[in-house]
Parts: C-alpha cells; sequence; structure tokens
C-alpha cells in the first residue's frame, strides 16, 4: 500500500521516526514524508528505508543529508528552499528531532527568518523508557549523554544528584559500565536505577535495582544496543545543619571517612559532598 501526496504548505515539518519498530510510525508522519517539496534527515539512508516499508516514495525530490558534522554548510541550503516557499520535512535517524539530535540550530534559524515550524510528534526513547520503567514520571529531568571523561562525567552528575526529578540518560553500550560505577560513587548505593535496553525492539528489556545492587542485577545483560538510563530522584535534601548533627555524632566514634560514608549513606546524599562537609568540621572550619 502506498501513501499518497497532499499539498502542504511552506514550512518546515519535524517528523519523529521509530525508535525500533517500523510500525511506531504516525499516519501524519507518513503524510508529510509523502507530501514535503524536500526531505532532510540526520542519516538518508535510514529515512529512505522507512519510507520504502511503507510505501512512500521519494520520487525525484531532493533528499538532504543534515547532521553535525554537515550542519553549518547544509542549513544556509534549506533555509533558502524555505525562502523559495518550499515545504521541508526533517527527519531524525531514529525517535524525535531535536532530543538529542542536530535539528535544534535549523529550527531556530527557521524561526528567526520568520518561516512556519510544526511537528508530527512520535517516538521518543526518553519517553518510552519512562513509561516502563516504574520510576516516577511526575518530574523527570532529560539530561541526555553524559561526558565521557571520568572527571567531567563525576561532575556532570555531581550537578545532577540533587535534582528532585528521574534523571534521564542515553549511554553507549561500551560506557555503560562506567557510568553507572561513577553514578554509585556520586550518588550512593540506595538509589534505584533503571536500566532500559533496545526498546521497540526484539530484545527490550528494563533491569531495576539501587545502585549498589546494579553490577549483580546487569551481569547477563548483553552490552549491545541501544540504552536508557533512569535514576530515581534523592531524597529531599538535608539541611546543612542537619549534615553538620549527623557528621558530629558520627566523628564521635568514627574516622572521618567512615563518618562520611555513614553519614552519606544515611541521608541519600552524594559521598563527596559529605566527605568535604566532615573535612570542614574536623579542622575547625
Amino acid at each position: 500500500m502506498s501513501v499518497q501526496p497532499t499539498p502542504l504548505p511552506p514550512g518546515l515539518f519535524i517528523v519523529s521516526t521509530p525508535i525500533g519498530s517500523a510500525r511506531d510510525i504516525t499516519l501524519r508522519a507518513l503524510d508529510i514524508l509523502a507530501s514535503a517539496d524536500v526531505l532532510a534527515a540526520e542519516d538518508t539512508r535510514s529515512l529512505r528505508h522507512l519510507m520504502a516499508i511503507h510505501g512512500v516514495a521519494a520520487g525525484g525530490r531532493p533528499v538532504i543529508s543534515y547532521h553535525d558534522h554537515n550542519g553549518a554548510e547544509v542549513r544556509p541550503r534549506l533555509l533558502a528552499l524555505l525562502g523559495a516557499g518550499k515545504s521541508v520535512a526533517y527527519a531524525s535517524e531514529a525517535g524525535t528531532p531535536l532530543v538529542a539530535d542536530p535539528g535544534f540550530a535549523l529550527v531556530r534559524a527557521a524561526r528567526a527568518a520568520g518561516h512556519p515550524v510544526t511537528a508530527a510528534p512520535g517516538p521518543s526513547a526518553a519517553i518510552t523508557a519512562l513509561s516502563i520503567a516504574g520510576l516516577p514520571t511526575d518530574r523527570f529531568l532529560f539530561a541526555g549523554f553524559p561526558p565521557t571523561t571520568e572527571v567531567a562525567r563525576r561532575k556532570f552528575l555531581e550537578e545532577l544528584a540533587p535534582v528532585q526529578a528521574t534523571l534521564v540518560l542515553y549511554e553507549s553500550p561500551k560506557r555503560l559500565d562506567r557510568l553507572l560505577s561513577s553514578c554509585r560513587e556520586v550518588m550512593g548505593d540506595a538509589r534505584e536505577v533503571a536500566v532500559c535496553r533496545e526498546l521497540t525492539k526484539k530484545f527490550e528489556e528494563v533491569r531495576r535495582a539501587p545502585l549498589g545492587e546494579v553490577d549483580a542485577a546487569l551481569a547477563d545483560m548483553p552490552r549491545k544496543g541501544e540504552f536508557v538510563v533512569l535514576i530515581d530522584r534523592g531524597s529531599e535534601a538535608a539541611s546543612a545543619a542537619d549534615l553538620d548533627d549527623a557528621l558530629r555524632e558520627a566523628m564521635r566514634t568514627a574516622s572521618v571517612k567512615d563518618a562520611a560514608r555513614q553519614v552519606a549513606e544515611a541521608l541519600n546524599l552524594p559521598r563527596r559532598e559529605v566527605y568535604q562537609a566532615a573535612l570542614a568540621l574536623a579542622k575547625g572550619e
């Protein structure tokens, strides 16, 4: 069955595409892909394959590659097409454009030039993971991909640790274990984590455990495919006075290091933060 084109007004159309199952495409997204004057995609091969599955013909329309590495070069071309009154559909490689995707600069430039921008909403790995992980969804923060170096990753996580929301991260298979190790060091053993793999695909699975038990929980999980990591919100932050009182009590019978560890676990606070506070108390600051 083929999808027949219908006239579209001039403007930029942001098209969400499946993150796994090709059947997750929306009917409106297919209509736009069939009808736009110009097609742009983060990965043109993926877009052509998706269109072929659903009987959408590219015909003689331009299919333009637009990604992180060529954005500055290609964006003026797309803006010129919009300026000429064309309808331009932009699709990410998978999921919702502009979420961990290079489309932001294009949308900003199109709006700045006065062109209409609309979206055909659809799949998102972050929202899919939140829907099935069993962690709170009333408030969440999408933080994207963590930094790859250890020092930058720790700083990144230390900034996120106090946020009173479920944290949503994307990570590659080869760096998953390093991320979880850093999470445990920064956020403690008790905080709940859900690791979601290959969402909407054949080998979809979700593993959930406290950070202190995550190694055992993930021992037999293949490090292959796409991963979304969700981290439960921490406990409401203790006041500085409460932290100091807890540290003074613990330091009566334990070393600074051991007291900091005990208090960090009891109050569900980052160990480094508590250790620094314990050092300050020990020095009489």
